[in-house]
């Protein structure tokens, strides 16, 4: 397969054009136009645009500048940065980010299904960023497991580092969090520490803890008077759950909403539900049926919302 995610590519029998966004097989890829409807076409009827670049392939260099010799050496740094494609927003990018002062020889081996690919090789110099890997997003739970094996050098009176080896086998809640600046690329995704240190648990501070008293008196914050239970206002990762999952999370928030609102001595608090399938509604309502503390509750503005909000009357 010549082709590779996030390349910008033209149909040979047709006035179309767009990016790879995914590799179905060796002779069949996906390809995503400006309306982002995803097309399967043969690789041979498509062609690669001769002059195009995206910012994401330029080839970063290899060797940094010399660093001046006041600056302390840094022992740690190794981050793998995933940042979605500029033109193909489905299609992620994998960084191995270099934020130390090692020269870097790194590998990345990939297994599925028991059979190993080899993905990468090379050097990677101090302060600079290679791309390794390349995935679609929505394929997630079909990715394979990540092998990095990295080797440490750095000419002067060292001592001699361990090689780091790490497996990851990727999970939806490792891109569920916020996106932050990744070091040395200028993008922002997310990322991830492959020599963070070892977490190292002191027992006599563990052992203290449990018999420390409680210092701090819970506050329970106040809640909004209008809580949307959308779940696309509740989690950033909502398109990995599932309708199970949706549904305990939402009424998670649900539960703790009333409760604040009952200590907060709420004279009333809505809940938009939205209409669906009607499920988180029935669950809702079967819940505030068998709390004592609810004095009635109703649809709640019609004009607004229909029948997907629900208006809770409390005693």
């Amino acid at each position: 397969m010549k082709y590779k995610l996030g390349d910008f590519v033209r149909f040979v029998d047709e006035k179309m054009e767009g990016y790879v966004t995914r590799i179905i097989d060796d002779q069949m890829i996906g390809v995503t136009g400006e309306d982002d409807f995803e097309i399967p076409v043969l690789a041979s009827k498509v062609t690669t645009v001769h002059g195009f670049e995206s910012a994401q392939d330029k080839t970063r260099p290899t060797t940094g500048k010399p660093q001046p010799t006041n600056v302390p050496f840094q022992d740690k740094g190794i981050y793998l940065g995933v940042v979605n494609d500029i033109k193909a927003n489905s299609v992620v990018h994998f960084y191995l980010v270099n934020d130390t002062s090692y020269q870097l020889l790194t590998t990345l081996i990939t297994e599925k299904q028991q059979q190993c690919q080899g993905e990468y090789a090379g050097i990677i110099a101090p302060k600079t960023t290679m791309k390794i890997y390349s995935g679609q997003l929505a394929d997630l739970q079909l990715w394979p497991k990540f092998k990095f094996q990295v080797l440490f050098y750095a000419a002067g009176n060292l001592s001699l580092r361990s090689p780091l080896v790490v497996e990851e086998k990727f999970k939806a809640k490792d891109f569920s969090g916020a996106k932050k600046p990744i070091p040395l690329l200028d993008q922002q995704g997310w990322l991830i520490q492959l020599d963070e240190p070892e977490l190292i648990i002191d027992a006599q501070k563990l052992k203290e803890s449990f018999f420390k008293p409680s210092e701090e008196k819970v506050v329970i914050a106040k809640p909004e008077r209008e809580v949307d239970l959308h779940i696309e206002k509740l989690r950033d990762d909502h398109q990995f759950l599932s309708s199970t999952e949706i549904l305990n999370i939402q009424m998670e928030h649900f539960r703790t909403a009333l409760d604040a609102a009952i200590v907060h001595q709420y004279p009333d608090i809505v809940f938009i539900h939205g209409v669906g399938n009607g499920i988180l509604k029935h669950e809702i309502h079967k819940a505030l049926s068998r709390n004592n503390r609810i004095q009635t509750f109703m649809d709640a503005h019609k004009d607004r919302f229909g029948y997907g909000a629900t208006k809770v009357m409390l005693k």
